[in-house]
């Protein structure tokens, strides 16, 4: 009987030590959320002191984050980014100037047949639109965009190619609505940015009927996204928008690519060069004639980007 107690016993507590140990080499709950928060401040800055070949003081700054939260279990992925950029110039003999301004966050969901599939099916979403107000410096008195004046609004549904061994993603939607807003009455009765313009009336000057501040487009959107190391310590990104509108002019193709280069210097201090193109027909660039401003039709943007800060990766 004795025997029998001791080895029930000893059997219990091996059983409640397995247990224990158990315990503690496993998390109580699985998480299948995953992120990366990375932070960064680009500073350049010139001083000239009796210089002769002349020149002005400046100090630029550049603040901008990328936030991105992703869920994966099984068969379903939904990832989502908020990705922010803000730069400020200051010159000698000027104010300050606002040289980079954007807020964008997205959305993607997805499910898959099985986990050896790459291909997923679901739907997307995009917002894009800025913090402060934008100026043709050096005139200051009239915005031409403002937060929200625009705002692009783009959801749809469609099939995501992804391979995260490659850092290569692809999207094809043949249904995308796109929005854009322009919450700005005065830029809305302009008809910037593509909506509806006012009603004037010509001989009284007399606003008739205000400009819409919003434009609904359906159309097919393609995005691609792909990251590489093409060098010890630099990084190649490349991210590309297209999208063409059913009805307003069809196979016209608005466009938002951006290229860069990231290259690490040590653990919190990186450098990078890019570029930003954009092209929307609905956009229409202006020219100065005879002191006088005109409108001009579409036209290339493009901006150049070349930086060296901190960044923060947590």
């Amino acid at each position: 009987m004795k025997k029998a107690f001791l080895l029930g016993f000893l059997l219990f507590t091996i059983q409640s030590n397995y247990a224990q140990i158990i315990r503690t080499q496993l998390p109580d709950t699985i998480s299948y959320w995953k992120k990366n928060n990375k932070v960064g401040l680009d500073i350049s800055q010139i001083t000239f002191v009796n210089w002769n070949a002349g020149g002005n003081n400046s100090v630029s700054g550049l603040l901008k984050g990328n936030f991105v939260r992703e869920y994966s279990k099984k068969n379903l992925n939904w990832k989502n980014e908020l990705i922010f950029r803000y730069g400020i110039n200051k010159q000698e003999g000027q104010e300050v100037r606002k040289t980079d301004d954007q807020l964008q966050i997205n959305s993607a969901i997805g499910f898959r047949k099985d986990t050896l599939s790459n291909w997923f099916y679901g739907g997307k979403f995009t917002f894009n639109t800025q913090f402060a107000n934008g100026y043709s410096y050096p005139n200051t008195e009239l915005a031409i965009s403002k937060p929200f004046a625009p705002a692009y609004i783009f959801l749809g549904i469609g099939a995501e190619y992804s391979r995260k061994d490659i850092n290569l993603n692809l999207y094809l939607s043949p249904l995308t609505q796109k929005t854009t807003l322009v919450l700005d009455q005065r830029l809305a009765n302009q008809g910037a940015f593509g909506v509806d313009k006012a009603i004037i009336d010509e001989v009284t000057g007399e606003i008739l009927q205000n400009g819409k501040k919003s434009r609904t487009e359906v159309g097919i959107l393609i995005t691609n996204q792909w990251e590489k190391e093409v060098y010890k310590n630099i990084n190649l990104e490349h991210r590309i928008s297209l999208y063409t509108d059913y009805l307003n002019n069809f196979g016209n193709i608005d466009v938002d690519w951006q290229l860069q280069l990231n290259m690490t210097i040590n653990e919190y201090v990186r450098a990078n060069i890019g570029t930003h193109i954009l092209y929307d027909d609905d956009i229409k660039a202006k020219e100065e004639i005879d002191g006088e401003q005109v409108i001009i039709g579409p036209k290339l943007q493009l901006k150049q980007i070349l930086g060296i800060g901190l960044v923060y990766v947590f």
